[in-house]
């Protein structure tokens, strides 16, 4: 059931009875997660719309919950970076699937964690995770996080893991790229420019050429077209997929793609979308473009 966020508390409660504890995560409790409700809702540094800005979440990303701050305000997690954000646009549920950000084990004596079936010690060991590896976080239950690896989902203590930024090294050896976190970052400056075919920015753009401008600003010239930009960079497999990697999409067509956009990290990716006419971030794992996704591409 999903829950109003000024039910908190009530909402904390009855997870720790059902679920026995909460655990810690680093010195904060997980206290729950909750869902962004509105597009830039800012994560401040203090409790006040008068605070420094630190970040600002899109509508429909997940933040974890550290505790309430009083006065309809909570401090969160946002991919790493704690702050307070207004309850007003806030929903936290008891069990939330939604990408969250990166976590990196960091059990006592660098001991490997066992990762579970399901939230709780009684679920059966899917396997273990090395100390120091790091993993997408794609939800939370009960002081547990759901993670994402290797293509598989389980579950581990958050007692014994720590939200990283996307720019850390991960389990896997491979090394997100600062490069492409820069390239995430100038390509939101363009949430909400309209679609138009043809369109090569900045005041419209089509898919190829939204990816194509924003590249171009880095001094990295890419073909015109979708199906042409497949001849750019090398092929990565989509769990292998960086921020800024390309991502290439197939629907209703002879050609070999159909669609472009850019991958941002947690499970999702900027495009100029043709649904909403807009350019627009959508998730890469679940829904439509789940289903059409068919090539990533790593550009830098």
């Amino acid at each position: 059931m999903i829950l109003p966020v000024k039910f908190l508390r009530t909402a904390a409660a009855t997870a720790a009875l059902s679920c026995l504890c909460l655990v810690a995560a680093s010195a904060d409790t997980i206290s729950g997660a909750a869902t962004i409700e509105a597009d830039g809702l800012r994560l401040r540094e203090t409790a006040s719309t008068e605070s420094t800005i630190l970040a600002t979440a899109s509508k429909g990303e997940a933040v974890i919950v550290l505790e309430d701050a009083g006065d309809n305000w909570y401090k969160v997690d946002y991919k790493s970076v704690e702050g307070y954000m207004s309850g007003e646009y806030l929903t936290v549920a008891e069990t939330v699937d939604a990408p969250i950000g990166y976590g990196k084990v960091t059990t006592e004596g660098n001991a490997p964690l066992n990762v579970r079936t399901g939230p709780s010690t009684e679920h059966d060991k899917l396997t273990t995770l090395s100390a120091g590896s790091i993993v997408e976080i794609v939800g939370v239950d009960c002081g547990w996080y759901k993670i994402s690896f290797n293509g598989k989902t389980g579950y581990v203590s958050s007692e014994y893991m720590t939200t990283v930024k996307e720019s850390a090294s991960r389990g896997d050896g491979a090394a997100v790229s600062g490069a492409g976190q820069s390239i995430v970052s100038y390509a939101k400056q363009f949430l909400g420019v309209p679609y138009s075919w043809g369109g090569n920015g900045p005041n419209a753009f089509d898919c190829s050429g939204f990816t194509k401008y924003v590249y171009s600003h880095f001094g990295v010239t890419l073909n015109r077209t979708a199906t042409a930009q497949l001849s750019n960079g090398t092929a990565v497999s989509k769990d292998q997929l960086q921020p800024g990697d390309l991502v290439f999409f197939r629907a209703n067509t002879s050609k070999p793609v159909s669609h472009v956009g850019i991958y941002i990290g947690g499970g999702q990716f900027i495009h100029a979308s043709t649904n909403t006419y807009a350019v627009q971030i959508d998730n890469l794992n679940s829904g439509y473009y789940s289903r059409v996704y068919v090539y990533g591409r790593h550009i830098m």
